[in-house]
């Protein structure tokens, strides 16, 4: 069975048909999903989403989303660190880091406040032992940096890997693995596949981001943007299977045992 590792089930737009997803989901072949948590206000939704589940099973991560970051106030950390007490469940902190893509996160003061939130956040996951879900964009150099710096042994996952194969390395030997989603399928994703076929099959784990980044073989002509699920997962690690030239039961069983580790959950 497949695991989804980034998976946001909890929006606003599963709310009309979450349990037909959810049965369709396990009866694609995945199992768990994995639900990151990206502004304070939503954290409890996420938690109490989880604690209903059944199967699939559906895992919390909890923390402060860096595209956000006008959103977050400093007791959110204060919220995190009584959750990461309490709570757990909570498999790992994120989705976290930092992003300097859009033009409204690339001022001094907005990047210099999205060091802030990272750091306290890196903190806060090393003293409470649980690896990261990193988000990252054009801002790869400052988050190795950062875990270079804070010697973070909890590793993790970079979700979305949008980086080239040195930057892939580094993260390899900080213990993260690489989160391989839907653009994997696109036919422009020239650089990611790449990436993704120099890095050993051991580096690597799947995920959806869903509702966003649908699979091309789930997009549809007819309109501007179909929905993402869970339930799309086998279509990643089928173009997996196909760029690595193995088959898809030896990419099942290789990203669910990578998965397992780097977020350390049981069978």
């Amino acid at each position: 069975m497949l695991i989804d590792t980034h998976c946001h089930f909890d929006v606003e737009e599963f709310d009309a048909d979450r349990s037909e997803v959810a049965a369709r989901t396990l009866v694609a072949g995945v199992d768990t999903v994995v639900i990151p948590g990206y502004v304070a206000r939503y954290w409890q939704r996420l938690l109490d989403l989880c604690e209903r589940s059944t199967l699939p099973r559906l895992l919390p991560v909890v923390g402060l989303h860096p595209c956000y970051i006008n959103e977050h106030e400093m007791a959110d950390l204060e919220l995190l660190e009584q959750l990461l007490q309490s709570r757990p469940d909570i498999v790992a902190v994120g989705e976290i880091g930092l992003d300097y893509l859009p033009d409204e996160l690339k001022a001094p003061a907005v990047r210099a406040r999205q060091q802030t939130f990272f750091r306290a956040q890196l903190e806060l996951a090393a003293r409470y032992r649980k690896p990261v879900v990193l988000h990252v964009r054009k801002a790869h150099a400052d988050v190795i940096a950062q875990l270079r710096e804070r010697k973070f042994r909890e590793g993790g996952i970079v979700h979305a890997f949008s980086g080239g194969i040195e930057e892939a390395r580094h993260y390899a030997r900080l213990g993260f693995c690489l989160g391989i989603g839907g653009p994997l399928t696109y036919d422009q994703s020239r650089r990611l596949r790449e990436v993704v076929g120099a890095m050993p099959l051991e580096s690597l784990v799947l995920e959806t981001d869903a509702p966003d980044m649908t699979p091309q073989p789930h997009r549809s002509p007819e309109v501007s943007r179909t929905r993402n699920s869970p339930e799309y997962l086998p279509s990643v690690a089928e173009a997996l299977a196909r760029l690595k030239g193995l088959a898809i039961d030896e990419v099942v069983a290789a990203t669910r045992r990578q998965s397992q580790a780097v977020l350390r959950l049981t069978a």
